[in-house]
């Protein structure tokens, strides 16, 4: 009895602490940025499992914008333009971005005269740590440098990320 006690104690308060989560994450205004959660994620046609998928993405942290929400669903246009819907909990307030164009030159600070720390490739994609001042923070995996806002998919021109 008291084990099941233990279990109904802890069974609760689990789940008052996911409310507080839930509440601590206010809904958000679309249009937004985010990102793909899991390694493998279904688009469909529809807000809906029984909509055909559209698309199968394989790139966690791949940015998306949502444009429009229905119940738990999430309708997301991703960098190449592609719109569709997804399952809100395969969508994450993450923040990343991918490098478009040409090679982009990565600075050790957010300044056109500073020194370049590494160089990407067009469609790699980093997480965003602070924006500002027309510069973000991009980090690939722990390797991390400055690169100007024109050169990204993920942020608007003129957005402060803290």
């Amino acid at each position: 009895m008291r084990t099941a006690s233990k279990l109904m104690t802890v069974a609760i308060a689990s789940g008052l602490i996911a409310c507080d989560a839930l509440a601590a994450d206010p809904p958000r205004k679309e249009p937004y940025f985010a990102s793909i959660a899991p390694a493998r994620a279904r688009m469909r046609s529809g807000p809906g499992r029984n909509y055909p998928a559209t698309w199968l993405y394989v790139r966690a942290d791949l940015p998306v914008r949502v444009v429009d929400t229905f119940k738990e669903w999430r309708r997301i246009e991703d960098p190449a333009g592609v719109q569709g819907w997804m399952q809100g909990n395969m969508v994450s307030q993450r923040r990343t971005a991918i490098i478009q164009g040409t090679v982009a030159e990565l600075r050790e600070k957010p300044a056109a005269d500073a020194k370049i720390v590494w160089r990407a490739e067009p469609g790699v994609v980093g997480r965003l740590t602070q924006c500002g001042g027309g510069w973000c923070r991009f980090d690939v995996h722990g390797q991390a440098g400055y690169v100007e806002v024109s050169r990204l998919w993920g942020v608007v021109a003129g957005e402060v990320l803290q």
